[in-house]
């Protein structure tokens, strides 16, 4: 369904109302009964049945001012067996008729969800080019929107192996309803089921005049024979009088068959035989291989007597509800909904609160849940036990055979589990120890522990290791085989310890220098060795004072710091003592390599911040410039030396200690 322009809307919206507005109610023209296919075959419809037109998501083609939806459409399903592209053609059986189609990839999702789920979408055609459709290698692309600006083929989809998908073929040509072929051929994907056909198992119920048949696979339904005639028993005394699979009333293919004899099958070991049946054939799968004639399976008729209790789930942890499972079918209505058909005895006490099966169409369940007043927490051992109920019996089978009282099934429940663990710490200087520890409570008997370093281990009680300091975490899983429990701490390891501390680059003479700690860690104790002679013990030493040198020296200063755990870290650094912090430029340099007054820059700029220093020859060209007061000239421009003479510098500084700017100038000779 897409109309293109605004009036073909209108035209259409009136038009659909009365025409195509039914809902689709035959089989194959919705989602969830469609087609299976197979990629060996043909498929031919002589008609298209008018109904539908529900708008689909089509990716890449919202915009186009066209809607999109299945117009008397009929769905395919198959599988991918060998990843690969996918070919296929829709051939119209009347050249002028115009087919559209859309594939999604429906894996693990409802077949319904194609018309609102966008994400499902894998390719499409929708030209308005009337005749032959589908897939090409050489095509450009997976999409093709609506209208005759689009080509009839589109670029072939890569299929996923194990994944199902939904083929809509939807008929736009209004005035026909002819059908079409479909074929699948040209790609690389396999969508033919490999699985050879064959009887999976047989089982016979009551007094033996109904037989189950469970199938190995998907079963074409118009296959089947009525009258049975698909199959024999190795009996005389009955014959196969009809066949019937109940999921053939809502779709194409059954695994299952119920067969009915005239007469009882007395208890016994048959066999169930395949034949022709009255339609000339086996049964056949979806690519026309059929059961192969003369294959037989062994089934056994019991003597119709009561079901015992025949198993019971076991329990989890903290159960709610008790699962009991029987071989045959119990009859719902014989199930007392209060459930007083049983009781629980053991201790600490469980008390039931209600029972209830998982009954089918039939009335019938094979199993039964017992729902208790509260979860089972506690560590026991139980028996569950079958009584006459509030409606009278006990429970009630298919074949109506009542199970006496009496019959018990035995159990166990386990305690819910903590997993809540502990720690102890022994710090180091250089590595911290870490015991952790489960109390082993409640039968616990399986320990899964993980740490934030990636590393894990196992057991009741685990040695950490850290040599660094600082965030850690542990989980612990811990179980009892039933119940298991998940906790989790953040550990701090505080005593990381790192000695450190602030200091001038340089003293000038007459300075007074404060030395400030850095340290990190819990520190407990400070010593300062401070290169003067003086000690302190305290975080902050007091201003020091150092003798003005004749030239400049250097101190060492160290600090150890001592943390709560007594554990211990050392700094050192060195201080400049400087002779002079007098900023001058000299009136003279020789840069002759002797490495005597070989550069020109400002001397003692210590405390000159925001420094530039520039030098200009007789002619006013600047040949040099610099804002580090390390940075010097050396009398060339570009590598190339100048000659002797008179240069002159300008300086700008502002002193550190002061915030006084300074704007000087000067002359000083360069002499080679």
């Amino acid at each position: 369904m897409r109309w293109k322009t605004i009036s073909l809307i209108f035209i259409s919206s009136l038009i659909l109302p009365a025409i195509y507005g039914q809902i689709c109610t035959n089989l194959g023209q919705t989602p969830g009964t469609a087609f299976p296919v197979c990629g060996t075959s043909t498929f031919t419809q002589q008609t298209v049945p008018a109904c539908g037109g529900r708008s689909i998501p089509v990716p890449g083609c919202e915009n186009d001012n066209a809607a999109y939806g299945d117009l008397n459409p009929f769905w395919y399903k198959f599988t991918c067996f060998t990843s690969g592209t996918l070919g296929l053609t829709i051939t119209p059986l009347t050249a002028s008729d115009d087919y559209d189609w859309q594939l999604f990839d429906i894996t693990g999702r409802d077949a319904a969800d194609v018309y609102t789920d966008r994400s499902l979408y894998v390719a499409s055609n929708w030209s308005a080019h009337p005749g032959a459709t589908g897939t090409a290698s050489s095509a450009g692309s997976f999409t093709n929107c609506a209208g005759f600006d689009y080509p009839n083929t589109s670029k072939m989809p890569v299929l996923i192996e194990g994944h199902q998908y939904l083929l809509l073929v939807s008929h736009y040509t209004i005035t026909n309803q002819s059908g079409y072929k479909l074929v699948f051929a040209g790609g690389s994907a396999n969508i033919t089921d490999p699985k050879v056909p064959h009887l999976l198992d047989v089982s016979a119920y009551c007094d033996g005049t109904n037989i189950l048949v469970k199938l190995n696979k998907k079963m074409r339904c118009n296959t089947l024979a009525a009258d049975g005639s698909d199959f024999s028993v190795s009996y005389g005394g009955a014959t196969i009088t009809g066949a019937v699979a109940t999921a053939c009333l809502t779709g194409f293919d059954m695994d299952s068959v119920a067969i009915t004899l005239n007469n009882p099958l007395p208890p016994g070991d048959y066999s169930l035989i395949i034949k022709k049946g009255s339609d000339n054939n086996t049964l056949l799968d979806n690519c026309d291989r059929g059961i192969e004639e003369g294959e037989s399976i062994s089934f056994n008729v019991l003597p119709v007597q009561p079901t015992p209790m025949d198993s019971l789930t076991t329990p989890g942890c903290a159960p709610i509800l008790l699962q009991l499972a029987f071989k045959k079918p119990i009859r719902c209505n014989s199930v007392a909904s209060d459930g007083s058909d049983f009781i629980i005895t053991g201790s600490p006490a469980i008390v039931i609160a209600s029972a209830s099966g998982e009954c089918n169409d039939n009335g019938m369940s094979s199993v039964i849940h017992v729902k208790l007043a509260a979860p089972a927490l506690r560590n026991g051992s139980y028996s569950i036990s079958l009584k006459n109920g509030n409606d009278g019996n006990t429970i009630i089978d298919e074949c109506g055979e009542e199970t006496p009282e009496g019959a018990s099934l035995h159990f166990i429940i386990k305690d819910t589990i903590s997993a809540v663990f502990d720690y102890a710490i022994a710090y180091g200087c250089k590595a911290d120890t870490i015991l952790f520890s489960h109390n082993g409570a409640n039968q616990a008997n399986a320990w899964n522990w993980t740490f934030g370093d990636h590393s894990s281990g196992t057991g009741q009680h685990i040695q950490k290791i850290y040599t660094t300091f600082e965030h850690q975490t542990a989980t612990l899983v811990a179980s009892n085989g039933v119940c298991y429990d998940t906790a989790s701490v953040n550990i701090v390891l505080d005593n990381a310890l790192r000695a450190d501390f602030e200091a001038p680059e340089f003293i000038c003479p007459r300075d007074s220098v404060v030395y400030k700690d850095a340290s990190t860690g819990n520190i407990l104790h400070w010593n300062w060795s401070l290169g003067n002679g003086t000690n302190s013990v305290l975080k902050m030493p007091p201003a020091q004072l150092y003798p003005a040198p004749l030239t400049d020296q250097e101190y060492n200063i160290r600090l150890v710091v001592t943390n709560t755990h007594g554990c211990k870290d050392t700094a050192f650094k060195k201080v400049k003592l400087v002779s002079s912090c007098y900023i001058d430029i000299p009136s003279a340099f020789t840069p002759n390599g002797d490495n005597l007054n070989d550069y020109l820059y400002p001397l003692n700029a210590y405390k000159a911040g925001n420094l530039v220093f520039r030098v200009y020859n007789l002619y006013g060209q600047q040949v040099f410039e610099t804002k580090d007061r390390l940075n010097k000239w050396d009398g060339t421009i570009n590598g190339k030396m100048q000659g002797s003479g008179t240069y002159v510098w300008t300086l700008q500084y502002t002193h550190t200690d002061t915030g006084r700017v300074f704007h000087l100038k000067g002359t000083t000779t360069l002499i080679r």
